[in-house]
């Protein structure tokens, strides 16, 4: 046997026994998924559609094949607040420059929910209710993605890969560890660029430790619930992002950089492109630039069928617009969000800034 043919047997071997611990897990439509939400002002401007033409060090997220457009070591820092200050989404990355061959990444996103209060004591074993009973617990989701990008003996195509671990925390109740893996491409030609990202490409497993004593205490309160321990395992499934861009340049000083995308789910969901086996749904995302200076952006996505109370069934998308500001290895975005509330979708105004790592030398 061939070396070349061991190879593809061990490859065969591996996407069976991974398409059995898939199966024999519990599959989710909707998991993890404020890794979802998206990093970065200057992408949620243009709707998120930058698979194609991320270049920074936010790339470690949207495609980590971008990572080789770095000419410099960048540190990029985001927050943005959800459900009136509620929750709070936070987000922290550097790459650095390895050779002209290749770049690495390493990117923190915090979501989380803080102080909540856990009344699930609040009535004592006599019927009365007590509220020195009350206390504060907080549930937060963490990731770590490590990104890798190389450049391919074609020119114009980079790939790059994502190792996340996934910590998701809900008070003293439950916990969970995760780790998936992510894969995208990068070709680009004179003024054309693509992009193709796949997400959880392995499927990301998540294994949840339920603390057995915080749910007894709650089991059988209310008849009919909390009967039986909850699922310790689940999947997320893969995702597709594919975009293509192109720049147009008006006299030297004028870009206009405009790009598609189409974003895949492997499931039926209720985006506009729906059938039992995928689901999609498009975002177009426009950069308009002054000598790379000042940067006016806007973006329109996450076309959705959104069912009414009435019944009826509407469809929602979401518009984004934002700024931005690049001076000497500073650069400062600003995004808003979901305009004139047009979809389901979480409304937010989002800074970020980017940094050369020049300034600190």
């Amino acid at each position: 046997m061939s070396k070349l043919q061991s190879l593809k047997k061990k490859f065969i071997i591996v996407l069976v026994m991974l398409s059995f611990a898939a199966n024999s897990q519990t599959v989710r439509k909707y998991s993890n998924e404020f890794l979802n939400i998206g990093v970065d002002a200057a992408a949620f401007g243009m709707a998120n559609a930058v698979t194609a033409s991320t270049a920074n060090v936010n790339s470690g997220y949207w495609n980590p094949a971008g990572l080789l457009a770095l000419e410099d070591n960048q540190f990029s820092l985001m927050h943005a607040s959800y459900f009136a200050n509620i929750a709070n989404y936070d987000y922290g990355a550097f790459a650095m420059v390895l050779d002209d061959q290749s770049a690495v990444a390493i990117s923190l996103i915090r979501f989380g929910v803080d102080d909540i209060l856990n009344t699930t004591q609040l009535i004592d074993d006599q019927g009365n209710i007590d509220y020195s009973r009350i206390s504060l617990f907080s549930t937060a989701d963490y990731a770590v993605t490590f990104s890798y990008a190389r450049a391919l003996p074609l020119d114009g195509l980079n790939l790059g890969v994502n190792a996340k671990v996934v910590r998701r925390i809900i008070g003293d109740f439950a916990s969970s560890w995760g780790f998936g893996l992510d894969f995208g491409l990068q070709f680009n030609k004179n003024d054309w660029q693509f992009g193709v990202m796949v997400r959880d490409i392995t499927t990301t497993f998540n294994a949840w430790a339920i603390n057995e004593e915080k749910f007894a205490e709650i089991q059988g309160a209310v008849e009919g619930q909390n009967q039986e321990l909850p699922e310790t395992t689940e999947i997320t499934i893969p995702k597709l992002n594919i975009g293509m861009a192109r720049k147009f340049v008006f006299h030297y000083d004028y870009v206009l950089l405009a790009e598609i995308d189409l974003n895949f789910r492997f499931a039926e969901t209720n985006e506009i492109f729906s059938t039992s086996f995928t689901s999609f749904t498009p975002a177009l995302g426009l950069e308009f630039g002054y000598i790379d200076l000042v940067f006016i952006r806007a973006g329109i996505g996450n076309f959705q069928n959104i069912t009414q109370l009435d019944g009826s069934e509407s469809v929602g998308f979401q518009p984004n617009i934002g700024i931005g500001f690049k001076y000497k290895g500073i650069q400062i975005d600003y995004a808003l969000t979901d305009i004139g509330d047009q979809s389901a979708a979480l409304y937010s105004n989002i800074f970020s800034v980017t940094l050369d790592w020049s300034l600190f030398r």
